[in-house]
């Protein structure tokens, strides 16, 4: 991330090592995998990669919407790779990942939102390490059950949506998008049995008032969300939405510790704070729920 004058002390970051962050973008290269850090220019980049982590993003690099806050690219989708998540399974593997996270482009193209390459690499990531924690986060599927129901039954151990803001701000920055649509799928997936854990997330500084922030907050809660994430927004270009103000790191303190009073079981709340980063302590402290791995081309059930 290029450090700027308007940016306030707590919204720099030293520039990354190459060297360190090598083998990920080789590993990446090598299976022609996309990350969402490489494609939406997250600023905590450097630092997965030099940790050796990453998250995947399937589906190729091209969204059907194109939201204001967003810098992945809106374009007409690439066919979908039926080698994909084979390929995100072997180099989560030669990367030596135990909790993989992945995520997509928004398709909706697709007639199921892109469900069944989710799965997919659900149960590829699976058959490559039973024991790896899983955990998606997935667009909207344009409010469909069956796409729904379609991950949460392959089994991941979080699953993810993220309403991203407040419901004022939707038509400004995600048109094709809808508040009720997604806090719907948040309580389909609450609402399963599928044992995974329900997270969402949402951006501040786009021009949202704390009393329309606790709103959502309410409104996740009563979804069934258990894990919440809060992070600053970032403007990728001059053509994108603007940034209303710079949240500072006791607000978010604030936030962190009003969401645990609340009922959540886990909140993560800071200016670099992004839905995937560090994922894995969420799932390291709460526990996974997932039940036993039935590969499906074996049929044998696996820890």
């Amino acid at each position: 991330m290029k450090t700027g004058a308007r940016l306030p002390a707590w919204l720099t970051k030293p520039l990354a090592n190459p060297a360190e962050t090598r083998f990920v973008r080789e590993t990446l290269r090598s299976h022609g995998l996309n990350t969402v850090c490489d494609e939406a220019r997250c600023p905590n980049r450097a630092d997965c990669f030099s940790r050796g982590t990453a998250t995947f993003m399937i589906l190729g690099d091209r969204c059907t919407r194109d939201c204001r806050f967003c810098a992945v690219s809106h374009a007409g989708p690439l066919p979908v790779d039926p080698a994909e998540p084979d390929e995100v399974a072997s180099a989560a593997t030669t990367l030596g990942l135990n909790f993989v996270v992945v995520t997509s482009v928004t398709r909706d193209d697709l007639p199921d939102g892109g469900a069944a390459q989710f799965a997919a690499t659900i149960h590829a990531i699976k058959r490559a390490d039973p024991s790896a924690g899983i955990e998606v986060l997935v667009p909207d599927f344009g409010g469909s059950t069956d796409a729904i129901e379609t991950v949460l039954a392959a089994g991941p151990d979080v699953f993810g949506h993220n309403v991203e803001t407040v419901e004022r701000l939707y038509h400004a920055v995600r048109k094709d998008a809808r508040y009720e649509r997604s806090l719907e799928v948040l309580s389909r997936a609450a609402a399963s049995t599928s044992g995974a854990l329900v997270k969402s997330s949402i951006m501040l500084g786009l021009g949202e008032t704390r009393e329309e922030v606790r709103r959502v907050l309410v409104d996740l809660l009563a979804a069934g969300v258990e894990i919440i994430y809060m992070g600053q927004y970032l403007r990728p270009s001059a053509e994108h939405h603007p940034v209303a103000r710079f949240v500072t790191p006791e607000e978010f303190d604030e936030f962190a510790s009003e969401c645990l009073s609340m009922g959540f079981r886990w909140a993560s709340a800071g200016p670099f704070i992004r839905s995937s980063y560090r994922a894995h302590e969420a799932v390291e402290a709460l526990g996974s729920r997932r039940p036993a791995f039935v590969d499906s081309v074996r049929g044998e059930e696996r820890a």
